[in-house]
């Protein structure tokens, strides 16, 4: 069996990247494809150090920094994937990966982290913050987004069989494409995390500094709470903005390798988490360390940490509300226990993600293989019960 696997892009290592990780780990002989590939020499382990068939974007000026300016080529350069000599296509999207051309022959299953979000639920928000919300751009913006559902909704009718990272996401799912998906929760490396249960006196956060992850929400609450130290890290083109809203008890480390992330994840007093994700991995990597969570109660975090056993929701994206929040956790700090924590996390380790994704691929396999036999015996049973019955009426009539 021939396998290609195609991803949206590779340009860092995030949460979709352990998901690849992963899957290669199951397929190692899979051959890679992804719009972009600018992962540099000596941090390419998680593909195996493989070769990568990109798309014509990779050349695009600034494709490097800008690479997301391209999305309204995205979908034409996905389609130029030659993808049928091979016999199984995996797809795991976020974006545009899950549109290649397969033929009837050919088994697809796509790994959907989401539809494309700031063409759906979250388009109003992503013109809100890139300033779109009026004028010549923002007519111009709203057309390319109509385009790409369009083309969006399209594609997904030719994907076999779909796998959504959580059921928020087989929600959306159902909700934009009229499929029903499969759940297969992310891999989590509970492994490279030691849980510590004595902590020190310091909250923490780590992301891209973009604007959905709402950091500057964070900053901003603690920056109110002078008492309580925060420790931040992560880069992004909001990194800037954030600084200036950061007060003398926040700190913003900036880029850290993973051991400076990891030894702040098993230290913190508890890790602060406000955006709406989908899933969410380092919410469940700060539980294997024993660290509770405070979170924006919605999306695939209600189904990752247990509130009041693992964490404590906050109901609205707003400072009060965490504020709020983090006053009610150390009303409660006594009622978190480590090992609680660390249970909940081995629940989505990398051995049951590569077990359930294996399992999935072979029976969706088998259900491919098998059918066109069956329904060749089954369209002639059915030819022959309606021969008898003409045969019948006619005798009668």
């Amino acid at each position: 069996m021939k396998i290609a696997f195609v991803h949206d892009w590779f340009v860092t290592y995030g949460g979709a990247e352990r998901v690849v990780r992963q899957i290669l780990k199951i397929y190692p002989t899979a051959d890679l494809f992804a719009l972009y590939d600018f992962i540099p020499e000596g941090q390419r382990d998680f593909i195996q150090n493989k070769p990568v068939t990109t798309s014509f974007l990779q050349k695009f000026p600034l494709a490097r920094k800008k690479y997301r300016s391209y999305l309204p080529l995205m979908p034409i350069a996905v389609e130029q994937f030659d993808l049928s000599e091979y016999d199984l296509v995996i797809t795991t999207s976020h974006a545009v990966a899950k549109g290649v051309i397969t033929g009837p022959d050919q088994l697809h299953i796509a790994y959907v982290h989401s539809p494309i979000r700031y063409a759906w639920d979250l388009t109003h928000q992503y013109l809100r913050e890139g300033n779109l919300t009026r004028g010549p751009k923002s007519w111009l913006a709203r057309m390319i987004l109509h385009y790409i559902r369009m083309w969006d909704i399209r594609t997904s009718f030719g994907v076999d069989e779909i796998i959504g990272n959580s059921e928020f996401i087989a929600r959306r799912i159902k909700k934009v494409y009229r499929r029903e998906a499969a759940v297969i929760y992310p891999p989590v490396d509970v492994d490279a995390f030691t849980m510590q249960t004595k902590k020190d006196n310091f909250y923490f956060t780590v992301s891209r500094m973009v604007p959905y992850k709402r950091i500057d929400l964070i900053v901003e609450a603690f920056s109110h709470m002078r008492d309580k130290k925060l420790i931040v890290i992560g880069d992004g083109p909001e990194f800037a903005k954030i600084k200036q809203k950061a007060g003398p008890n926040v700190k913003l480390l900036g880029f850290q390798p993973d051991d400076v992330v990891r030894d702040h994840l098993e230290r913190a007093k508890a890790f602060v988490f406000a955006a709406e994700e989908d899933f969410g991995i380092v919410p469940l990597e700060a539980q294997a360390c024993g660290t509770p969570v405070i979170a924006y109660g919605k999306g695939g975090i209600l189904e990752t940490v247990i509130d009041g056993k693992t964490g404590i929701f906050f109901d609205s994206q707003d400072v009060d509300s965490i504020i709020a929040a983090v006053d009610t956790f150390e009303e409660r700090a006594d009622c978190f226990h480590p090992p609680d924590l660390r249970k909940q996390a081995e629940r989505f380790s990398n051995q049951r993600f590569r077990d359930e994704f294996k399992s999935f691929v072979d029976k969706a396999w088998e259900r491919h293989t098998k059918p066109a036999g069956t329904a060749k015996s089954h369209r002639l049973v059915i030819r022959g019960k309606q021969e008898k019955v003409d045969e019948t009426s006619s005798v009668e009539r």
